[in-house]
């Protein structure tokens, strides 16, 4: 794609991600497996995995790039764990589905995974495969607001596995949420993982079983 989308750099262009979201802006950059777009207010960090299709704008806005934009990038090709790790400690927003961005900071990169720390959730473990955009907040800003001696650095509350895989294994027994509790059996209990199946337990003892890959986000209530 990186071929087909680099005349492309300096345009307007309208991409959809999967879910039907659409995102739209001046294309800045094209990586390995990501993308940079302005979209007049913010730079978002998109990994190639989830464009649907892009196509050039029919109208294009007069967008002007601010002199003190959020910078994740190196002198080197950037790539979207690149874009991670250099986003750890800043605050941004992470997307990965429905209509509940999630806003904080990233305080660990994994394999196949990362440890965010929400001031809402605390500490999240989002599947990278699972990541829509990333929009790293500028140096003026917090999330919601709050002073920064609210939003302490805080390392996970338990040891990390080196995969997504191996951390459910490490929280069998546990109470957990996962997909932010959209839905009444994604919270309860793990009380079997196996074959990239987990067996949850919700409030009324109901037993149902979860395909771990399209759980997006997990934590602890």
């Amino acid at each position: 794609m990186s071929k087909l989308i680099q005349p492309f750099i300096g345009e307007t262009i309208t991409i959809e991600l999967s879910g039907k979201k659409i995102v739209k802006g001046v294309l800045l950059e094209v990586g390995s497996d990501i993308v940079v777009l302005y979209n007049g207010e913010d730079f978002l960090y998109v990994p190639s995995v989830h464009i649907q299709y892009f196509c050039k704008s029919d109208k294009e806005d007069s967008v002007s790039i601010p002199s003190d934009a959020p910078s994740l990038n190196s002198e080197d090709e950037i790539s979207f764990r690149k874009t991670l790790n250099a986003a750890r400690g800043r605050f941004a927003e992470i997307y990965t589905t429905g209509n509940q961005p999630l806003h904080g900071y990233i305080t660990s990169v994994m394999n196949n995974y990362f440890v965010f720390y929400s001031p809402v959730y605390k500490t999240m473990l989002i599947a990278i495969q699972h990541v829509k955009w990333l929009i790293p907040y500028t140096d003026q800003q917090t999330p919601y607001a709050l002073d920064q001696q609210k939003l302490p650095v805080n390392p996970a509350p338990f040891t990390l596995g080196r995969t997504y895989e191996v951390q459910i294994e490490k929280l069998v027994g546990e109470l957990v949420i996962f997909n932010i509790g959209d839905t009444f059996h994604h919270i309860g209990k793990i009380n079997r993982f196996e074959d990239n199946i987990i067996e949850l337990v919700t409030a009324r003892e109901e037993k149902y079983y979860l395909n771990m890959h399209h759980i997006k986000t997990m934590h602890l209530p």
